[in-house]
């Protein structure tokens, strides 16, 4: 829990407005949940590059989803997608979670063929409602904090 202390303590001493560092933590968020696997760091920083905004928010954003909670969001969102398109999610629990590496992939593939657009709509569903949470709680926080006085260091 350590790291996620330090890594928020940095996005508050960003020195961008807190619009424009919501706003690309919201769109790393938005990048967490995009339905292609393995190129969400990069596609993190050229988005913060071509929009300059801020690539350490935007890679906190994009870092929410990652390995250890990938497995649950993208189920979690799939089964939204199927809900919202009417398509039967049974099935889908026969995800091999055990798998590693390549075997994973393409087993997911097989597994995931007839949920490919209730994974790719839910998915990214939930990316635009959780960055749009994470755009408001992190702009309230980074403006609280700016509000607030600085006092100078005890001497």
């Amino acid at each position: 829990m350590g790291w996620l202390k330090r890594a928020f303590a940095a996005l508050l001493h960003l020195d961008d407005t807190p619009h424009r560092t919501a706003l690309a933590f919201a769109i790393g968020v938005w990048i967490a949940f995009f339905p292609i696997w393995g190129i969400h760091s990069a596609m993190a920083i050229g988005i913060a590059f071509a929009l300059r905004l801020s690539r350490a928010a935007m890679l906190l954003g994009a870092w929410v989803n990652n390995p250890w909670t990938a497995p649950p969001f993208y189920t979690a969102g799939t089964i939204l997608g199927c809900w919202i398109l009417g398509v039967p999610a049974a099935g889908l629990d026969a995800i091999d979670w055990s798998l590693k590496g390549r075997a994973f992939i393409e087993a997911m593939a097989v597994t995931l063929r007839p949920f490919l657009w209730p994974f790719i709509f839910g998915n990214t569903l939930v990316g635009v409602v959780l960055g749009a949470i994470g755009y408001v709680i992190v702009r309230r926080v980074l403006e609280r904090r700016r509000r607030q006085p600085t006092t100078p260091p005890a001497v």
